[in-house]
């Protein structure tokens, strides 16, 4: 098994510097759980959606079933 095969397969790896915690290695097992790890931990996606909701919750959302007659078709 190759070195970095192994090491994606563990969860955490923590780095040390003067016998310190200075960073963490993160294993991922495809790029698709990198990208859902990036999404959960970026406060700037949190902050998106924390503001969808307040819109949604405002009455500012449009229902799936309503979409088509609100938005025009482009065609």
């Amino acid at each position: 098994m190759k070195r970095k095969d192994w090491v994606s397969r563990l969860e955490e790896i923590v780095i040390m510097r003067h016998g310190k915690p200075a960073g963490v290695l993160i294993g991922f097992d495809s790029e698709d759980d990198w990208f859902d790890h990036k999404l959960e931990t970026d406060s700037r996606f949190a902050a998106r959606i924390a503001k969808a909701r307040e819109s949604l919750r405002a009455g500012l959302g449009v229902r799936l079933e309503e979409f088509d007659a609100v938005i025009p078709n482009k065609e």
